[in-house]
């Protein structure tokens, strides 16, 4: 049997390339690390993570901890990593970042049906089966050698941001740590810095009026929900983030026995607790200016930032134009794309998606019919909304419950 190029050994091409090993596909898997970098790379592990909570929430009642315990129980290789290098989160999953690229890379490369080859694909195969998850930052030269729907249909582009890093040795005393995770519910896995009023005011007006770093081709009314920068998110009202990542619902300072006027939270990056990162703090200030503003928070005072928050651009598909529900090309179904570059947001839905195109794939080698995740599943509401065509104005995705039919009815892109 002909190897399957696997293209990128992120989360889905790591998954897709494990999944096709397993089932007996010989896979050749191209990486371009460590020879070339993204914005986004700063180790030559497979499945780089950007902080130890890209995995969010590991709860039942939502969505993505629901696809996450689908992948549990599907063999899946990168939850199985996940589980074996998690840190206390509360409700979360989060993982040793460092710990899990380590694992994920030593399973991939040990597979003895798994060869790696290093080095910059720049042009598609032209014959052979071919997954490509190279990601949203696929690199220039790639693009335009896809074939000619996709160079025909112009690629969409949305932001990631990763949060600042500090060390836990240079919080003040005015950190409070050992309160609950928040919603009166969860383990004391985070520290919570608390803010007075006064404070809080402060804080937020140097953060509405601090200096961004240009950002060609973006404004704020262009950025992902999920991913809002903390200023832009400042911006739209005093309050807004007293409702958003400073919420202090559930939470009681210790000095006080009140709940605070505002929280920021701090969650732990590695297992040794000595790197924290602040949660919901996506930014694309200056340096100098989160040095500055982020120093507001009275807990922060005399922090060490080992490194400051970033934002990059994203590339993805117009999916619904051009793939299936297998995440195959319509017109060209011996390419398969998986990942971020399908518009599925979130490295969980990553995973999924390169789950789905491998199962799909190797049963079609093998001559079998595919597996038809319904829409009741996550795996399957997922797949259905990246490949329905009805979805005039496609934006990038995390699993949720809007997307899943409840049990008797269509979901996105099924029909009675």
């Amino acid at each position: 049997m002909e190897p399957v190029i696997v293209i990128g050994a992120g989360l889905a091409g790591s998954e897709a390339a494990w999944q096709l090993a397993q089932r007996g596909v010989p896979v050749t898997l191209r990486e371009m690390k460590p020879s070339k970098m993204t914005p986004a790379h700063h180790t030559e592990w497979f499945g780089e993570l950007v902080c130890s909570n890209s995995l969010r929430s590991d709860q039942l009642e939502n969505a993505v901890g629901l696809l996450k315990e689908e992948l549990r129980r599907l063999g899946s290789l990168i939850l199985r990593c996940a589980d074996e290098h998690r840190v206390a989160a509360g409700g979360a999953l989060a993982v040793d970042r460092t710990a899990f690229a380590q694992a994920v890379t030593d399973a991939v490369r040990s597979h003895p049906l798994i060869t790696v080859e290093e080095g910059e694909v720049t042009a598609l195969p032209e014959t052979g089966q071919v997954i490509v998850a190279t990601g949203p930052l696929t690199a220039d030269a790639l693009p335009g050698t896809l074939p000619g729907a996709f160079r025909a249909a112009q690629p969409c582009t949305s932001t990631t941001r990763r949060p600042p890093w500090l060390t836990f040795e240079q919080l003040s005393t005015w950190t409070a740590p050992g309160l609950p995770s928040g919603y009166d519910k969860g383990t004391a896995d985070y520290i919570n810095c608390p803010l007075t009023q006064e404070e809080y005011l402060t804080f937020w007006r140097e953060l509405c009026a601090a200096k961004e770093a240009p950002v060609h081709g973006f404004e704020d009314r262009n950025v992902f929900e999920g991913c809002m920068p903390v200023e832009v998110m400042a911006r739209r009202g005093e309050q807004t983030l007293c409702y958003g990542p400073l919420k202090p619902r559930g939470l009681r300072d210790p000095k006080t026995g009140r709940e605070p006027y505002a929280v920021v939270q701090l969650r732990r990056d590695n297992a040794g607790g000595s790197i924290y990162n602040l949660v919901g703090f996506q930014t694309h200030l200056t340096w100098p200016e989160q040095k500055r503003v982020f120093s507001l928070i009275p807990a922060l005072r005399q922090a060490e930032f080992v490194r400051y928050g970033v934002m990059h651009r994203n590339t993805y598909l117009d999916s619904p134009r051009l793939l299936d529900r297998y995440y195959r090309v319509r017109t060209e179904p011996r390419i398969v794309f998986a990942g971020q570059i399908t518009g599925v947001e979130g490295y969980v839905e990553s995973t999924a998606s390169g789950f789905v195109a491998a199962l799909e794939l190797a049963r079609r080698l093998e001559g079998q019919a595919p597996i038809d995740f319904p829409p009741e599943t996550a795996l399957g509401a997922l797949a259905l909304y990246v490949s329905n065509e009805t979805v005039e104005h496609f934006q990038p995705m995390n699993i949720n419950f809007g997307i899943m039919a409840p049990p008797g009815l269509p979901g996105e892109g099924e029909t009675e």
